[in-house]
């Protein structure tokens, strides 16, 4: 018996995906990853001779992942040690507050009731409703299904549902719908904020985002050894799986027969054959032919005015004091428009940026004795290709950082030595073709969700996974997108 050949390129979560699902239907599959490690953006920096979580903290949509080890003849709790967050995240403002968000809506009602008054924790309710009719009308016949187009999503939906559709509010903003629920600036800031976790500003993205809200509530899962220990993972199944990976071995051209897609070239110069490729990258990576002119008119790269958020990381291990972190935890400042306005309107990182900080240790809910491991998180343009920041710079984003976490009580002792920084210019040498996007496209405006490619390329014999594909960014939406690439290659060879 023939086993089809398939080469993966990148061992992100896609990338993963696909070669597990490919592997377990028969096919003799390659990984190629230019890094040292499997993962892509799922990784950890050694800060001080300690282990920090560097990209995607939050877990979600497990259910995704139960399906995919269980196409491996395996199951999930056989290879992670998950526990079910009870606070999804805590958040504070520079004006005053803080507020804790609970994977218990009556909980979180509470909670903002608490917080701001009664109108609000009953504008929260039904926004929770909404979010969960959003979910489940979209679950099955866009994110988990091959990218349709709208009137084909209509279709799947059903006719008969088309009431249905029009709630998920495709032409209203995700700005514009939060003000139907709540009046507390800050909650609409807290809810907006869900526009980032796919790269795009809440005054942009369509209001069917509020669909995260449920996400979370169905549960954020807390992963001991961080969301690395997810990749390591899938990558254990696929080895057992026959896969075989070659690291510190990147990609320099994707061959062709004819037109079709046919094998790689690797930065080492090895030649591999292949009946057909699953390209787990930045798709720019192809359509500005940074992997052959061959394969440049598989998809449209995505132009920089169009590219979703990039960040400016900081890892340290530092010393907190003055304010109780929690595992997830959220600074805000005053005026969130404008943090927006400043990157997709300037191409600037705002002044008074929001500040996001994983504090990896807290698990169990309580500070460690001493310095700890923390991510720090502020949103920047994706201009990592165009733009040079110097240390100089650098170190004055870290320290508006800081200066927003003290003046909302916290207090961060950090001995620069013990702090690596990320910016768009190192995140876009990491991920080719990027500029430093973390999320591919930016969601913005009704038809957003449609113009990114689905599995299957232009050129034949090429299929797509990864984050910058259909349906979306973040770690299951990508797991997804793994899943979908292999179920169109074995769809192909019927």
């Amino acid at each position: 018996m023939t086993h089809p050949r398939t080469l993966v390129i990148g061992s992100g979560v896609g990338g993963l995906a696909a070669a597990i699902e490919l592997a377990a239907a028969g096919h003799k599959v390659t990984v190629l990853e230019r890094a040292a490690e499997p993962g892509g953006k799922m990784r950890q920096l050694d800060v001080a001779g300690v282990g920090v979580d560097a990209g995607p903290t939050v877990f979600t949509m497990r259910w995704v992942f139960d399906g995919l080890f269980e196409t491996a003849g395996s199951a999930l709790e056989d290879h992670l040690q998950l526990a079910k967050a009870d606070v999804l995240a805590r958040h504070a403002w520079r004006q005053g507050g803080a507020l804790d968000l609970y994977a218990s809506t009556n909980a979180s009602e509470q909670a903002i009731k608490e917080f701001s008054d009664q109108e609000n924790a009953l504008g929260y309710r039904a926004f929770c409703a909404r979010s969960a009719d959003i979910y489940e009308t979209l679950r099955e016949p866009f994110i988990a299904s091959s990218r349709p187009g709208m009137l084909e999503l209509v279709r799947r939906v059903g006719y008969g549902n088309l009431d249905r559709m029009w709630r998920t509010a495709p032409f209203s903003t995700l700005w514009s719908a939060l003000d139907e629920h709540f009046s507390d600036p800050r909650l609409r800031q807290l809810f907006g904020r869900y526009a980032t976790y796919v790269g795009s500003s809440p005054l942009s993205a369509p209001a069917t985002l509020m669909l995260i809200a449920h996400v979370e509530q169905e549960g954020v899962w807390l992963v001991d050894g961080g969301m690395r220990a997810v990749a390591a993972a899938l990558c254990d199944v696929a080895v057992a799986l026959g896969v075989q990976f070659h690291f510190d071995e990147g990609v320099r051209e994707i061959s062709m027969e004819a037109d079709r897609a046919a094998g790689a070239v690797t930065e080492l110069g090895r030649e591999l054959a292949a009946d057909q490729i699953v390209f787990n990258g930045d798709i720019s990576a192809l359509g500005t032919g940074m992997l052959g002119g061959g394969v440049s008119r598989s998809v449209s790269p995505v132009m920089p005015a169009k590219r979703a958020l990039s960040a400016m990381t900081f890892c340290m291990v530092a010393k907190v004091s003055g304010f109780e972190l929690h595992y997830h935890t959220v600074f805000f400042a005053e005026d969130y428009p404008e943090e927006f306005a400043a990157i997709f309107g300037r191409g600037q990182i705002a002044d008074y940026p929001t500040v996001y900080v994983c504090a990896q240790s807290r698990a169990g809910g309580q500070a460690p004795e001493g310095p700890e491991p923390l991510l720090l998180l502020v949103n920047a343009p994706a201009d990592g290709d165009r733009r040079f920041r110097d240390e100089r710079s650098l170190a004055s984003y870290r320290d508006k950082a800081l200066a927003l976490l003290r003046e909302c009580g916290c207090e961060i002792q950090l001995n620069e030595s013990a702090c690596v920084t990320t910016d768009p210019r190192g995140f876009s040498e990491r991920f080719p073709g990027s500029g430093g996007s973390l999320y591919g496209r930016a969601n913005h405006g009704p038809l957003a969700s449609f113009a990114r490619p689905g599995a299957r390329s232009r050129v034949r014999g090429l299929y797509l996974a990864g984050g910058s594909v259909h349906p979306g960014a973040g770690v299951p939406m990508s797991a997804m997108s793994g899943r979908l690439a292999a179920a169109a290659v074995l769809e192909d060879q019927r």
